[in-house]
């Protein structure tokens, strides 16, 4: 058995390690797991100041895209919207690393409910929040804002809303 101690067998490694010890190899492994999903860095874009409410994940090459109408049903949910999408996509809001959100200029009804959801989401979960402004979106290119983040131009938690 001591020759399979290092080997990928973990049903051995449990049978010889002391069962005292095993709530902590299980800790400890599931913790490295864990770090090792926790490289992806996964952001979650909203924008609300248009005709539509957009949501979009990104994490390294993957995007999931989802659009609601703009209206006040929709506004009364959005925090359900936004759980639904996550929920569809498999993530869970730990999951979330930042939150861009559109500050506008827009429509002011989208842009007061976004931000509102989103800083209770950021203020709850410890999310990093960044906002961005309408013309730094040209045809729906939220690649853009991803660019601006790595850059710097996004100031982290400053909102100022432009209705």
């Amino acid at each position: 058995m001591e020759g399979y101690l290092f080997s990928l067998n973990l049903w051995y490694i449990s049978a010889i390690v002391p069962i005292s010890l095993e709530k902590y190899l299980l800790l400890f492994s599931s913790a490295l797991e864990f770090k090792q999903k926790k490289n992806i860095m996964i952001n979650l874009i909203i924008d609300a100041a248009n005709d539509k409410i957009f949501f979009k994940i990104m994490a390294e090459n993957k995007s999931y895209t989802s659009e609601y109408i703009n209206n006040r049903e929709n506004f009364d949910k959005l925090v359900i919207l936004i759980f639904k999408f996550l929920n569809e996509n498999k993530l869970n809001v730990n999951d979330i690393d930042n939150i861009f959100v559109n500050q506008g200029p827009g429509k002011f009804s989208g842009i007061r409910a976004s931000l509102a959801t989103v800083k209770g989401l950021s203020f709850t979960n410890k999310i990093n929040v960044y906002g961005f402004n309408s013309n730094h979106i040209h045809e729906k290119n939220y690649a853009k804002i991803i660019e601006l983040f790595n850059n710097g131009s996004l100031t982290k938690n400053l909102i100022k809303p432009q209705y």
